[in-house]
């Protein structure tokens, strides 16, 4: 970042000859900074897609946790959201890596700008969708164990407005704690990306 600086200070300093040649250059360092960042996007995705999806599938295998949502006729539920999941992420990452393919082959300051403002907003929609989700499964594993589970339907007879508020904010913790972990994952990629993308406009201006 450092280097980027001085290199715009000279750039606004010396002769024509110099601006030229520090305008090309200051897109390499732009267009290989995205290129990296867009690059630990997929590779987070990947890893996070591994753990996380991989956690789902070995607690889906496990028959004490099979007998358990089976009582609450949640099992099916899970086994069909997770397929779901499954694919939905796949999709995501195939396009986080369509991106990287994109921007690393870019040829020109107005197309990098346009990559990196559609890896921006697809980053955001993945981030959407796995908060939403949380939400919704978060909601229909509730409304079953209320419904489905004996012990958990007498407290809710006898307790309903605690119930209702514990529900919520149960609900509304495990999104926050959600959205705390894609903004670590993904919201300090997203500013660089950012910055990237205002530095590329002033390069704009100046042509």
């Amino acid at each position: 970042m450092k280097e980027l600086d001085l290199l715009k200070k000279a750039w606004k300093k010396d002769n024509t000859s110099f601006e030229q040649l520090s305008e090309g250059t200051l897109y390499s360092m732009i267009h290989k900074r995205s290129s990296s960042i867009v690059k630990w996007i997929l590779i987070i995705s990947i890893l996070e897609f591994i753990v996380l999806r991989g956690s789902d599938l070995l607690v889906l295998l496990d028959e004490k946790y099979k007998k358990e949502m089976n009582l609450a006729h949640l099992y099916g539920f899970e086994v069909v959201i997770t397929i779901i999941n499954f694919i939905v992420l796949t999709v995501f990452i195939a396009l986080f890596y369509k991106n990287f393919k994109v921007i690393n082959t870019g040829s020109s300051t107005k197309k990098l700008m346009k990559d990196i403002l559609n890896t921006r907003k697809i980053v955001k929609y993945y981030v959407w969708y796995n908060l939403l989700l949380v939400a919704f499964s978060s909601t229909i594993a509730v409304y079953f164990e209320i419904k489905n589970n004996s012990r958990v339907s007498l407290l809710y007879s006898k307790h309903e407005s605690l119930f209702i508020v514990v529900g919520i904010a149960i609900i509304a913790i495990s999104i926050l704690l959600f959205w705390l972990f894609y903004k670590l994952l993904y919201g300090i990629l997203l500013n660089k990306l950012n910055t990237n993308y205002k530095e590329l406009s002033k390069i704009e201006l100046e042509e």
